[in-house]
């Protein structure tokens, strides 16, 4: 293909190997690396697999990010053969042009100084948390919120028209995380909210399914009422997106909020239902099992597995 780039993608996980997959489809040339062995699709996809994030940045020419947290994002970058070890081996004036894309969810604080340490070395940097979870990174439909200069979101768009649908350029680095952090505020509200209204109604005696899809129909519909709604229905607590990760997410809001002084109290009482729900063994599942906490606490179940 024309635009044909050398890709370097580093974390293969419930997130990172669907979106490698849709960059290697496309015809990219793709060198991956991650802490466990590369999914065997991407293999048989064609892909290289290299040894470290330095093998992956000294052959790329994009080198994409996508894993848990801050310290992670840390390792990949700085550690002894981390993506800066490849940067400053190749020299300022042949780094420029290397551009690294965070896809993870991180501290927009954190961002903001491995942005600057990055740019030190000759690369740029943007930082392009998602939105969708499991089944957006597999229907490519994510939400991309981008932080850094426009020349570099320029040159990458097109890698993240095929990861996702709705990508904005929010603004300088930092933005995109702040962005994704407001963006989990809101989803874990919605989630709480719809927990709640669903555990109200079943305990009433009413249906929470037929329930569920007359609220459908009306003002109180939203993505999550339909997927995670859905879930809590039907018992299906499998992980798109873990609880332990939402705690991350809310954490960084709640430390973000004390430093800006501002109050974020429901964002509060969800981190604590959250809490919750990991102290009573639930932190790997899927966030919608929030609803396990309200549960809990009222001595009744939205519904049974069937």
């Amino acid at each position: 293909m024309a635009n044909q780039r050398n890709v370097g993608f580093i974390g293969l996980g419930i997130m990172g190997a669907p979106m490698a997959g849709h960059l290697r489809a496309a015809g990219h040339t793709l060198f991956v690396h991650d802490v466990n062995p590369a999914p065997q699709a991407l293999v048989d996809a064609g892909v290289t697999v290299c040894t470290s994030a330095e093998e992956v940045a000294k052959r790329a020419d994009i080198i994409v990010i996508m894993v848990p947290d801050t310290p992670h994002v840390e390792a990949v970058l700085f550690a002894d053969k981390g993506v800066a070890a490849a940067l400053k081996a190749a020299g300022k004036e042949a780094s420029y042009g290397k551009i690294v894309v965070d896809m993870s969810s991180i501290s927009p604080i954190a961002t903001k100084d491995f942005a600057a340490r990055i740019n030190k070395l000759g690369a740029s940097y943007l930082d392009a948390p998602v939105s969708g979870g499991e089944v957006g990174a597999k229907a490519a439909s994510l939400t991309i919120m981008v932080g850094g200069p426009q020349e570099a979101f320029d040159q990458v768009k097109p890698l993240f028209e095929l990861m996702g649908k709705n990508i904005t350029l929010v603004g300088g680095n930092g933005d995109g995380q702040t962005t994704k952090v407001a963006n989990q505020i809101i989803v874990a509200l919605n989630i709480q909210a719809v927990s709640e209204a669903l555990l109200f109604a079943s305990k009433a005696g009413a249906d929470p399914a037929k329930v569920r899809e007359a609220l459908m129909g009306g003002f109180a519909a939203s993505r999550i009422l339909e997927v995670h709604g859905d879930r809590m229905v039907k018992r299906t607590f499998d992980p798109g997106f873990r609880i332990e990760l939402h705690q991350k997410d809310l954490n960084l809001a709640l430390q973000g909020a004390k430093a800006l002084g501002v109050a974020l109290p429901n964002t509060a009482t969800a981190q604590e239902l959250f809490n919750t729900c990991s102290a009573n063994g639930l932190g790997k599942q899927d966030h919608s099992a929030l609803c396990r906490a309200i549960e809990i606490m009222s001595n009744h179940q939205i519904a049974n597995a069937k």
